[in-house]
Order: structure tokens, then sequence, then C-alpha cells
């Protein structure tokens, strides 16, 4: 029996409820396997051989090296998590925030020192707002680092 989940309903937002938990869970470990310097320098080194120590799908495999973090997140990756890819390779999280969202880091930090998107037009998909699903990068190629 499926969970009744109504937040499926919020434009341009994966909630990572305890089903992408389980989805994600090994490309997580993978993202905090990189606390380690090792296996920062051993991930650096061979991408492909490092990630397929981990028995993550090749969705994952192919998200993580392509640094599409919507796709990793879509693939059950958490942002915390996945920040630490970022880190691997000396971007902030303000620089990943804006790559996920198709703008660049300037725009976004201008964007968030505003206040953010406004919540009108966006608390439920099919309002006409800027953070609605059509509008975002989400699943469209963008997002990446």
């Amino acid at each position: 029996m499926a969970l009744h989940k109504p937040y499926q309903d919020i434009p341009g937002t994966t909630i990572f409820d305890a089903e992408q938990s389980r989805k994600g869970y090994w490309l997580n470990q993978f993202c905090m396997s990189l606390m380690r310097a090792d296996n920062r320098t051993r991930f650096k080194s061979d991408e492909r051989a490092y990630l397929d120590e981990w028995p993550m799908t090749e969705e994952q495999k192919l998200a993580v090296m392509a640094r599409d973090l919507n796709r990793c997140i879509a693939a059950g990756g958490n942002i915390y998590f996945l920040a630490k890819i970022g880190a691997t390779f000396g971007k902030s999280f303000q620089q990943m925030a804006g790559s996920m969202t198709g703008m660049t880091e300037e725009e976004y930090r201008d964007m968030m020192i505003r206040g953010g998107r406004s919540v009108e037009g966006n608390r439920r998909i099919g309002e006409d707002g800027d953070a609605q699903a059509h509008h975002q990068p989400q699943g469209h190629g963008k997002g990446t680092l």
C-alpha cells in the first residue's frame, strides 16, 4: 500500500522522504565517503572506478559524473550529502544551488538577498509563478556544476 503524499504538488521540489532515502542510500553513502581526503583523491583520479566500488544504480553514477545535482536528487540524493561532491571540486553551496536553478552564482545570491522567490503563484503545481516546475531546470538538462 503506497503512502499518500500530499506534498508531491510543490513546484520544482523533490521531498527527501523515506522512499527517497531508500532509493539514494548508496549514492548518499558515496557522498559521505568524500569527507576523507584519501577518498576524494581516489575519486578525482578515476571517477568511474571509484563509483563502481559502490552498489549505486547506473543512473546515479552517470548523474554524479555529469555533476547534475537535480538528477542526483531525483535518484535519491540528499542535497546535504551531495554538497560533498561540490566541495570536492572547490564549489560553494551557493554555486551548487545556483547551478540547480539555472542561475549564475551571482543571480542566485542576489535573488536570495532580495528574499528568494515569492510564494505567490508558487504554492502548488499549476499556479503561474516562477518556481513552477515548467520554469525549473530539473529534468531539462540543466543543473550541472
